[in-house]
């Protein structure tokens, strides 16, 4: 990923700022009230707005600082949902096998880290980068793996690859556990700080855009 500098947005800031994922569907209306959808998108996008994270002069000074750094929309940044940012399920800790990444044939050694959304109808797999150094977690057959050891992660593509002796046999289950940022950019070349309204308890909008692999 070009023009992305491997930096957390304040986090402070973060944990209290507005967002979520974000689709893009075509709706047909038809004249008997049928309607046909259409998914224009095979990803969801995240969109947040720091701004409601923002509460005192010394946060909006860091915002404006990191924001000056990123020189606007040029360079994106790491980011933390605090809705969803690991493996596992909210209040659970991290655990190895808390995601199925694949399974083992013998010769495959490099696993893309997923996260897997909903289950019998219509789950949505997410390819998981940005990883929290240090978080992520390993197994093969239900059986942890020691990192460094055993395998390696690229926690800035969340690649997993198993060193030599190591990739898993035909049918063995490779799970993992971890937690991540997401990748964003200032979806605005321009903050508008109005301080006499911010005293006065005003928002300043503040929006950002994840950037998709």
């Amino acid at each position: 990923m070009t023009s992305f500098h491997e930096v957390l947005f304040p986090l402070d800031v973060a944990l209290k700022s507005a967002g979520g994922p974000e689709r893009r569907t075509d709706i047909v209306s038809f004249g008997s009230g049928r309607e046909a959808r259409n998914a224009r998108w095979a990803q969801s996008r995240r969109r947040f707005d720091a701004g409601y994270g923002v509460k005192t002069l010394e946060a909006l000074q860091a915002v404006v600082a990191f924001f000056e750094e990123r020189r606007g929309r040029l360079y994106g940044f790491r980011w933390r949902d605090r809705l969803d940012c690991c493996s596992a399920a909210t209040g659970n800790v991290v655990s190895p096998l808390d995601q199925v990444i694949g399974i083992g044939d013998g010769t495959t050694s490099t696993f893309q880290l997923i996260k897997t959304y909903g289950g019998a109808f219509a789950p949505y797999v997410r390819a998981i980068g940005k990883l929290v150094n240090g978080s992520v977690r390993v197994a093969v057959a239900e059986s942890e793996v020691a990192a460094g050891s055993a395998f390696t992660c690229d926690v800035t593509t969340g690649v997993v690859t198993f060193l030599p002796e190591h990739t898993p046999p035909p049918g063995a289950a490779v799970t993992a556990g971890f937690k991540f940022d997401v990748p964003v950019r200032f979806d605005t070349d321009y903050l508008e700080v109005d301080l006499a309204t911010f005293a006065a308890g005003a928002i300043p909008k503040i929006p950002l855009v994840e950037i998709l692999p």
